[in-house]
């Protein structure tokens, strides 16, 4: 009897091994045909970052398909059709939306650790606009950014919340298995974000993946890098971690903008913004598909359903803050450069103001410092003081540098301020033995400690520090550099060992950054702040900085604070403009700021220019002229250069370039009250300043890669030459009524292409019918311009226009509340 029973047991255990391997066929089976049926586009890489190996890629039961072709880009290891990582547990309704919770399955393979097991995903239809879905942990707290500080910005729903659901403009389905979703609009029933059986979604504690198909390959925005507008899908990766290196294309940049918007095929717009501040890389592939590879945090997606251009950027701002309102003088020419003494300095100033330049704001580089130390003024431009009051009795504005970094070792410790207030209220970024860690910036004494600006006493310390300085250089605004934050050396001068070191300075999944690993010249992922760990808080570092800094400047000027700063993040628009950074002078470079001035503008930053005339490298007289044209009509118009390179403010290269800044600035000058109006109306709706030619003409295929020319607000199109030896200008104009500004000429295109002429000293505009611009007389300062008339330059179309102005006193703080 126990010698059957025993027989019994062992045919059934055999029983069983025959039912498992008959499914492991039947699975091997499907895996094949979801594998083999695969197009190459809609192929989502199982082995990112790492050689293609088919053991591994095996392994961790994935397609494996290798090509011939050496030039492919599609991946060779790939997820199958039915890849999931997660079962659903359950799905409940809520009022405002849905909750499902997810496990993870007792067979699942990839290639990282530390996997979550329980997950949640939250579905809250906000209002009827915008829709939100996070993805996190279950059981523990994982990192989300505090800034910007997104509920100070959005509003409640104004319906109850038994009919948010109802009125909103998105359905989201959620996958039978796994945990994808689609969000879809109703209206036509696009799908605008399918991740459901799309890719492999991964969430572990450094390495969270998801994937999902989009509805158009025209996706713009996911800055700061050197791209065109209209962002590549062919295997483009785009990474996000704030770093300083001259822009070059394929590298992070001094941002980190993690929001597209999408035309779809019907015309309408939409948004996605995922909020989250770790590095991450954003690949967009050819299906299109986007997948998100980030090494921290959780997934937290806005959807934002516009459906125009134009309100989806203003449905953005709204979470992350309005752009401020920037002091009238800023709109005016600046002017600046590296390397100079107080004696160059004057030189400027008087062969500019001879040559009868509008000019506004001088500015001053680290070259004013003591020892490059900020909050110091060196012997050179001990004269400075009085220079800036001078420039003030004209009407004249001056701004100054500053870094994040101060000083950690100084000769004179006991006197130092900023060193000393600092160690007294443990302020700055500690290292892993708790001691304030130190890298070495531009300070001579070599050694430079970080303000930790998440710290609740780094505000006031900050503004105790720039209102001693006051005191010494009466500035007017102030240009925060250095803040990615940047570092000569990597990490820090005595390394970044700790015991949990290798955990935050080398994780499993490292984003395609500049250097190839996290602390490359910038300080060490595990320093800490008051707010947590550097890894998770390195991207939001320089708004942290600006918030602090644009506090400052409100309580101590009682007036409207103007701050340019390098380092960006969502919701740094709210309280700074920007500019991009290091780049050359070259024809190329100039043509890039387009795209740059663009992107920011759908960032939420509107107040956004390059250095007119670039920075590294000489110009040249016939570069300079056209790119003063164009620079012109940057929101943010400064010319800046390098240190060691020729003098290339206008007035120092000749009659050429004097005269073309001087038509040039004089129309921005008499086109000042329409720029100030469009940026009250960003201030106040989110608008963007300058846009796109789609974004006025959605319905128009045509003007959607177009980056070679753009509009300010609604009305008025800039068309710069971008060529070297051309004198004219190859344009699109959509189908409108339009007049070139100089003439008055009425063009009536049908969406046609022109050839436009463009004489050495002229940039060709055009004004769109239907329009009234607000201009005044201008003359060599906002000072003097504002006292002047005013006048309206009306473009009918159908013997109709409408326009609007702005005005107040152009400084105050708190003059329209939104």
């Amino acid at each position: 009897m126990y010698l059957q029973n025993d027989c019994i047991s062992k045919l059934f255990v055999l029983f069983i091994h025959i039912l498992f391997i008959l499914h492991a066929l039947f699975v091997l089976q499907i895996t094949m045909f979801s594998c083999n049926s695969l197009p190459n586009e809609l192929k989502f890489d199982c082995l990112p970052k790492n050689k293609s190996d088919q053991i591994i890629c095996e392994q961790i039961n994935c397609c494996w398909t290798p090509e011939n072709q050496t030039d492919t880009q599609w991946p060779w290891c790939y997820y199958s059709e039915c890849y999931n990582n997660y079962n659903v547990i359950n799905v409940s309704e809520t009022n405002t939306g849905k909750i499902a919770f997810y496990n993870l399955t007792a067979m699942t393979y990839n290639n990282y650790k530390k996997n979550i097991k329980m997950l949640r995903l939250d579905i809250v239809f906000e209002t009827p606009q915008r829709l939100r879905i996070t993805i996190d942990d279950v059981h523990h707290k994982r990192y989300k950014p505090p800034y910007p500080k997104i509920h100070e910005f959005k509003e409640k729903s104004k319906q109850n919340n038994n009919n948010t659901i109802k009125l909103s403009d998105f359905n989201v389905r959620l996958a039978k298995t796994g945990v994808g979703f689609a969000v879809i609009r109703k209206s036509d029933d696009t799908i605008l974000f399918d991740s459901r059986n799309i890719g492999g979604f991964i969430f572990s504690d450094q390495f969270i993946q998801l994937s999902a198909l989009l509805p158009s390959k025209y996706i713009y925005g996911l800055g700061e890098h050197k791209t065109n507008l209209l962002l590549s899908s062919n295997w483009k990766m785009y990474t996000m971690f704030n770093h300083d290196s001259t822009p070059k294309p394929g590298i992070n940049g001094y941002g980190s903008h993690p929001f597209y918007l999408l035309i779809e095929k019907s015309g309408k717009s939409h948004g996605v913004f995922l909020f989250n501040s770790n590095a991450m890389d954003i690949l967009l592939q050819p299906a299109p598909a986007i997948t998100y590879r980030v090494i921290g945090g959780i997934l937290d997606f806005y959807f934002f359903s516009g459906p125009t251009p134009s309100d989806v950027i203003s449905q953005y701002t709204k979470i992350i803050g309005r752009p401020f309102l920037p002091p009238y003088w800023s709109l005016g020419y600046h002017m600046c450069r590296y390397g100079q003494t107080f004696e160059d300095l004057i030189k400027v100033y008087n062969r500019t103001t001879k040559a009868g330049i509008p000019w506004d704001t001088h500015w001053n580089d680290i070259d004013y410092m003591d020892h490059k130390d900020d909050f110091t003024l060196s012997n050179n431009f001990n004269q400075l003081p009085e220079y800036v009051n001078s420039l003030h009795k004209v009407g004249m504005h001056h701004v100054i540098i500053l870094d994040p970094g101060i000083p950690s070792r100084h000769f004179n410790e006991n006197f130092f301020v900023p060193l000393k207030d600092g160690l007294k209220d443990d302020i700055f970024i500690k290292n892993f033995t708790g001691q304030p860690l130190e890298g070495k910036v531009w300070n001579n004494g070599g050694k430079t400690a970080f303000i930790d600006f998440t710290h609740p006493k780094a505000t006031e310390f900050w503004k105790i520090q720039i209102s001693n300085f006051l005191k010494v250089v009466n500035f007017d605004g102030l240009w925060l550099d250095m803040n990615e934050p940047a570092n000569f050396v990597d990490g820090d001068l005595n390394g970044c060992l700790s015991f949990e070191s290798d955990h935050w300075e080398n994780p499993q999944y490292l984003p395609n950054i500049v250097g190839n690993h996290l602390n490359y010249k910038t300080i060490c992922m595990s320093a800490r702040h008051y707010a947590g760990v550097h890894y998770n808080l390195h991207n939001v570092y320089g708004l942290v900085e600006t918030i602090a800094t644009y506090d400052a400047l409100s309580k101590l000027k009682n007036t409207r604070p103007f701050v340019i700063s390098r380092s960006s993040f969502p919701g740094f628009g709210h309280y700074a403009g920007h500019w991009t950074g290091d780049i050359n002078s070259s024809w190329d470079d100039m043509k890039q700021s387009i795209t740059d001035i663009i992107n920011f503008n759908l960032f939420g930053i509107p107040l956004v220019g390059a250095d007119i005339c670039g920075f590294h490298h000489n110009t040249t007289v016939e570069l300079c002229s056209r790119w003063i044209q164009l620079g012109a009509f940057y929101p943010f118009a400064r010319n800046h250069n390098d240190q060691f390179m020729k003098d290339q403010d206008p007035a120092a290269l000749g009659t050429e370039v004097i005269l073309s800044t001087k038509k040039s600035l004089l129309t921005r000058y008499s086109l000042l009250p329409y720029l100030y109006s469009l940026f009250w109306k960003a201030h106040i709706e989110g608008e963007t300043v300058v846009r796109p030619l789609f974004f006025e003409y959605p319905f128009d295929d045509n003007t959607y890669a177009i980056d070679t020319q753009f509009l300010w607000g609604a009305a008025l199109l800039i068309l710069p030459v971008l060529k070297e030896k051309s004198h004219h200008v190859d344009v699109y104009l959509p189908r409108d009524t339009w007049y070139e500004f100089y003439n008055k000429n009425i063009i009536l295109s049908n969406g046609s292409f022109f050839v436009i002429e463009a004489p050495i000293d002229t940039i060709p505009l055009m004004v769109r019918g239907g329009f009234i611009l607000p201009t005044q007389m201008p003359s060599i300062t906002t000072t003097l311009s504002r006292q002047n008339y005013y006048e309206l330059l009306v473009a009918t179309k159908r013997n109709q226009a409408a326009g609007f102005l702005f005005l107040d006193d152009g400084e105050s703080l708190g003059t329209h509340q939104y």
